[in-house]
């Protein structure tokens, strides 16, 4: 079953209900005229009407009613206002939350019996439409929901299907990571700027070797271990770098980064330290 043909309803047009329309609209999945937003700033809404063309609402009710899926695009904190201010209108519908670290059972909790719901995990890079984005199969599908849903978040970059038990762990790796890469750009592009580069030249090309580093590396399949043999020749100036790596234990913090996010995802996920 394809998304075509369905009209697609966004409860929040912020910065990733925005990349999703954009994406949708720019390979055309579903026209502008299908698609419809709700925000609570009427200037945000008067400027994706300007931009897309789509429809627009400042009723979330009425939005549900008419739309055949409808995108949970607004924070965490609000998320369960929403739920109560739509659950009349919620039976028969999919359901699709990118609300980070909400379970579909705490979503439950707040709609009459009745909605399909699947849970995701975007990430910010889908702003680019290079985004990576997990799906967790729920239950109560119909045939054909999970893949309308991938086809809605292939729109904006990667699309992975995972048990939800999982998704804590892809908040740590891919909903964080963007905050891990711009670190290691920015420390690269002050190391040039150390050995005499000026800031302009060091970021562009930091930029640059990330972004074609993970190009190589996506559209060859190497393993990343055959990427770093390729570069370091015996005695040469990749291998010493790699050595000072190595020994400042960069792969040790990132892997600690990736499971302390993942904890704190489940922490915030049991309503700890919200």
């Amino acid at each position: 079953m394809s998304v075509k043909g369905k009209k697609i309803g966004f409860l929040g047009g912020g910065n990733m209900g925005e990349a999703l329309i954009r994406g949708i609209v720019k390979t055309g999945i579903v026209p502008p005229e299908e698609l419809f937003v709700t925000d609570v700033r009427q200037e945000r809404l008067e400027e994706l009407a300007r931009t897309y063309g789509l429809h627009t609402f400042s009723d979330n009710a009425l939005l549900v009613r008419r739309a055949d899926v409808v995108i949970l695009a607004v924070k965490p904190q609000i998320l369960k206002a929403v739920l109560e201010e739509i659950a009349p209108g919620t039976p028969g519908r999919l359901l699709i939350s990118v609300a980070a670290g909400v379970s579909t059972a705490e979503i439950r909790r707040h709609l009459p019996s009745g909605p399909r719901l699947i849970r995701s995990m975007p990430n910010t890079p889908a702003l680019v439409l290079e985004g990576a984005t997990a799906i967790a199969r729920g239950r109560d599908l119909v045939p054909g929901d999970l893949e309308t849903a991938q086809e809605i978040f292939a729109a904006v970059g990667q699309v992975v299907v995972l048990d939800e038990e999982h998704m804590d762990a892809v908040t740590g790796l891919s909903g964080s990571g963007p905050a891990y890469i711009a670190l290691v750009v920015e420390a690269l592009a002050d190391g040039g700027v150390k050995v005499g580069l000026d800031r302009k030249t060091a970021m562009t090309l930091a930029i640059q070797t990330v972004l074609g580093s993970a190009r190589l590396l996506l559209e060859t399949g190497t393993h990343p271990g055959q990427l770093k043999d390729m570069v370091c020749s015996p005695g040469g100036t990749s291998i010493a770098g790699v050595h000072t790596l190595e020994s400042g234990g960069l792969r040790r913090a990132l892997i600690d980064a990736v499971e302390r996010a993942t904890l704190r995802s489940r922490e915030l996920g049991r309503g700890e330290g919200k």
